[in-house]
C-alpha cells in the first residue's frame, strides 16, 4: 500500500453486487477490510456471515474463515490506507442523467477519515470527468490535495450477476489515476486479487472505456431488436433471417430480446449521451430503440389474447435475463405494469427470483386456471421443463396458449408474429 494503515487496510464504501465482491477477495488477499453500507439489514448478514442476496460462490467465498477474520461491516466509514468507492450511480428517469448523489455522499462520509498518502478508488459507474469535477472536490474538503496528498483513481468493474466471483478475478480491469502515481498505488490493491491484465491509463480515459464497453453492447442489441421489427412486419421469422445474415463471415447479429436490463446497459449509454449529445445521436437512438422493446413485446401479448373475454395471463420469468436472481432495470417487469395499467389479469412467476413464487409443480402449476402462458425470461429449468412436459403444461391451460419470444428458430410463424394480410404490410395477431 502507498500509506500505512492505521486501522484497517481498506474501507469499501458500498456493498452490493459490486462492493461486497471486491471486499471478500480483498480479505481473501491478506488485506483487513472494513465494508460500509447504510442498511443495517445488509450490514447485520455480512457480520453473521450471510449472503445477503442471491449468488452462489459469493455466498461460499463469504463463508471461508479466513475472509470472517479480516472482513467486517459497518454503517460508518474509518479510517483506513485505502479506501473504495462502490455505490450505486442510478439514472435519472426525467432529465436521462446520472445521480451522483449516492457518490456524493460516499466522498463526503471519507473526508473526516483521510490523511495524507490514502488512496481513494471510484469503482461506481460515472460519467466521464467525474473523478475530477466531482469527487476530487468534496476529498479536498478535508484540506488535502488529490494529486499531491491524496491518491485518486477509477477502476471501473468488470463483473457479470451469477458468475460474480470468476469475473472479479479473472476479468482485465483498466486502472485509471488521475496521477501516475494513483495509478500505481491503485494497480498495488487490484494485483493482490486479479488474475487478468490490469491495463493502466488515466482516470479520464478509464471513465470512458467502461461506458464505451456497455454502449458497444446497447447498440449492437437495438440493432437485433429493430431488424426484428422488421422482419415481423413482412412476415419473415427473424431469429432464422439473423441466423442466415451471420452465415457471412463477418456479419454477428445478436439475438433479439423483450428489452435490455440489469444495472448498466439500460443507463450507461445515457452518462455518454450526458456530457456530449452533440456526437451521441446514434447512441441515443439506440437506446430509445431498446427502451421502446417492452411496449412492443406487451402489445404482442395483448394481440394473441384479443379474441378472449377478460383473459388471464401467467407470466414466467421476471429477472432481467436467464438464470440470475437480479431484477434490476428488467423489461420483463416493465411488460407486466403495462399489462396490469391496461387492465390485464397478469400474474408472474418465476423459478429464480424471490418474491415471485414457483409452484411445486412447476410450469403445470402455472398455467392451471390461465388462459396463456407467456413466458419472457426462459430460465434453463423452465427450458427443460417446456421441452419435457408441454402437452401437461397446454392442457392445464384454460386456453392452450403458450407465448416465448425469440428463443428458438422456427418453421413456422407463431401466433404473436406479425403476417402479411388482405395483400398489404400490417400488424395481425396471426390467427
Amino acid at each position: 500500500m502507498c500509506a500505512e494503515p492505521p486501522c484497517w487496510d481498506v474501507c469499501v464504501v458500498g456493498t452490493g453486487y459490486v462492493g461486497l465482491p471486491l471486499a471478500i477477495m480483498l480479505a481473501r488477499a491478506g488485506r483487513m477490510v472494513l465494508g460500509v453500507d447504510l442498511q443495517e439489514g445488509l450490514v447485520r448478514a455480512i457480520n453473521e456471515g450471510r449472503l445477503p442476496f442471491p449468488e452462489p460462490s459469493m455466498a461460499d467465498e463469504l463463508a471461508r474463515p479466513e475472509v470472517r477474520a479480516r472482513l467486517r461491516a459497518s454503517t460508518s466509514p474509518a479510517p483506513a490506507a485505502a479506501f473504495v468507492l462502490a455505490v450505486p450511480t442510478p439514472l435519472d428517469p426525467r432529465r436521462r442523467v446520472a445521480d451522483l448523489s449516492a457518490l456524493e455522499a460516499a466522498a463526503r462520509s471519507l473526508v473526516p477519515h483521510l490523511r495524507a498518502g490514502n488512496l481513494v478508488v471510484v469503482e461506481s459507474t460515472v460519467p466521464p470527468g467525474t473523478c475530477r469535477e466531482v469527487v476530487a472536490p468534496i476529498l479536498e474538503e478535508s484540506g488535502l490535495r488529490v494529486g499531491r496528498d491524496l491518491h485518486l483513481a477509477h477502476c471501473p468493474e468488470r463483473i457479470l450477476p451469477g458468475d460474480v466471483m470468476y469475473e472479479i478475478v479473472h476479468n482485465d480491469r483498466i486502472i485509471g489515476g488521475v496521477t501516475p502515481q494513483a495509478t500505481r498505488c491503485a494497480r498495488e490493491l487490484y494485483a493482490s486479487f486479479v488474475r487478468g491484465q490490469l491495463l493502466e491509463t488515466d482516470d479520464l480515459t478509464a471513465e470512458l472505456c467502461k461506458l464505451m464497453e456497455n454502449t458497444y453492447r446497447d447498440v449492437n442489441i437495438a440493432l437485433a431488436n429493430e431488424l426484428a421489427a422488421v422482419a415481423e412486419t413482412l412476415g419473415v421469422d427473424p431469429l432464422r433471417a439473423i441466423q442466415l445474415a451471420n452465415r457471412h463471415p463477418r456479419v454477428h447479429i445478436l439475438k433479439p430480446g423483450i428489452g435490455t436490463g440489469g444495472h448498466c446497459i439500460p443507463i450507461d449509454p445515457w452518462f455518454i449521451h450526458q456530457v456530449d449529445p452533440d456526437h451521441a445521436r446514434l447512441i441515443e437512438t439506440a437506446r430509445r430503440v431498446n427502451d421502446e422493446v417492452p411496449a412492443r413485446i406487451a402489445a404482442k401479448i395483448r394481440r394473441a389474447v384479443a379474441d378472449l373475454r377478460a383473459p388471464r395471463l401467467a407470466l414466467v420469468g421476471v429477472t432481467y435475463k436467464p438464470d440470475v436472481a437480479d431484477c434490476r432495470e428488467s423489461p420483463a417487469l416493465r411488460i407486466l405494469d403495462l399489462l396490469r395499467e391496461d387492465g390485464y389479469d397478469a400474474v408472474a412467476y418465476d423459478p429464480v427470483a424471490p418474491g415471485y413464487p414457483w409452484p411445486d409443480d412447476g410450469l403445470v402449476g402455472v398455467a392451471r386456471g390461465a388462459d396463456c402462458l407467456v413466458v419472457l425470461v426462459e430460465h434453463s429449468s423452465v427450458r427443460r421443463e417446456l421441452e419435457e412436459r408441454e402437452p401437461d403444461v397446454l392442457a392445464a391451460l384454460r386456453c392452450p396458449r403458450i407465448l416465448r419470444f425469440y428463443q428458438q428458430v422456427r418453421e413456422e410463424p407463431a401466433p404473436w408474429q406479425v403476417v402479411p394480410a388482405r395483400g398489404a404490410l400490417r400488424a395481425e395477431d396471426g390467427r
